[in-house]
C-alpha cells in the first residue's frame, strides 16, 4: 500500500543514534501501529518488544538477524521479519525509507 488513509499521525519524531534514525508513529483505526522512517548510513543495532515486518521502501542495507552471524544484503524494495523480545543490526549502505509493522 503506497498511501494510509483515516489515520493518525503522532507529529513528533522518534530520534535515534543522535538524529541518524528517525520515525514517526502512525496509528490506524483498527488499532495498528506502524513507523514511518529514515536511517542515514551507519550501523545500528534494534532492539524488539514486539515482532516487527520492516519494509524497505528506497535504500540499501546489510542485515544480522537475532542469533545468527550472518549479514544479509537488503535491497529495496522488500521486506523482512523480525521476532519479538530480540536485537537486530543493521548496516545501512545508503540513505533508507522504511516503514515498520509490529505484529502482536
Amino acid at each position: 500500500m503506497s498511501k494510509f488513509e483515516n489515520v493518525e499521525l503522532v507529529k513528533a519524531a522518534n530520534v535515534y543514534f543522535g538524529g541518524q534514525v528517525t520515525s514517526r508513529t502512525v496509528t490506524f483505526n483498527s488499532g495498528e501501529v506502524k513507523t514511518l522512517g529514515i536511517m542515514m548510513p551507519g550501523e545500528y543495532e534494534f532492539g524488539t518488544a514486539k515482532a516487527e515486518i520492516m519494509e524497505i521502501m528506497a535504500g540499501e542495507l546489510e542485515l544480522q538477524q537475532p542469533n545468527s552471524t550472518e549479514w544479509e544484503t537488503i535491497i529495496a524494495p522488500t521486506s523482512f521479519n523480525v521476532i519479538a523480545n530480540a536485537k537486530f543490526k543493521v548496516k545501512v549502505k545508503t540513505l533508507t525509507d522504511y516503514c515498520c509493522s509490529y505484529i502482536d
